[in-house]
């Protein structure tokens, strides 16, 4: 990305829960046509659970607008990336770059994973330096939808 001066990265607030649910919910609707509908009502309920009060960092756009958000962790390691959806409306416009460069910032050794079936979100990592350190069966909650685990190599 070369820089788009009109987008920010800022702490989410309580009061911007029903605007990340409504990014988590457009995001998984465009990119996660791969899940099973009783499985996406099931994680949406999930997500429904935690996400609105979870310390999320936002991407805002000149109007303090989220346009999409991400869930860090620390580790003895380093950072992992739990997270991190961009509302379909603002695909392309370096939304999730600018969200993972300030991650790296922050946590130069920067991991995540992928789920298998989501090859835009793989090439999107693969793009901005990540390699691939394993694989796992099933997802965090335990359903089968494999997983990618990725680390940043820069």
């Amino acid at each position: 990305m070369a820089g788009n001066p009109v987008l920010k990265i800022r702490a989410s607030t309580a009061a911007e829960g029903a605007r990340a649910l409504q990014i988590w919910q457009r995001a998984v609707d465009d990119s996660h046509d791969f899940l099973a509908q009783a499985d996406r009502e099931a994680i949406a309920r999930e997500v429904a659970g935690f996400l609105p009060q979870a310390p999320l960092v936002l991407a805002v756009d000149a109007a303090d607008w989220p346009l999409g958000f991400m869930l860090l962790s620390s580790g003895p390691t380093g950072g992992h990336m739990e997270a991190l959806f961009v509302d379909p409306a603002s695909k392309g416009q370096g939304v999730g770059t600018l969200l993972v460069r300030w991650a790296l910032g922050v946590h130069p050794r920067l991991t995540t994973d992928v789920n298998a079936q989501n090859p835009r979100a793989m090439a999107f990592y693969r793009a901005l330096g990540f390699v691939e350190t394993g694989r796992s069966p099933l997802d965090g909650q335990g359903r089968a939808y494999p997983l990618v685990h990725l680390r940043y190599q820069g």
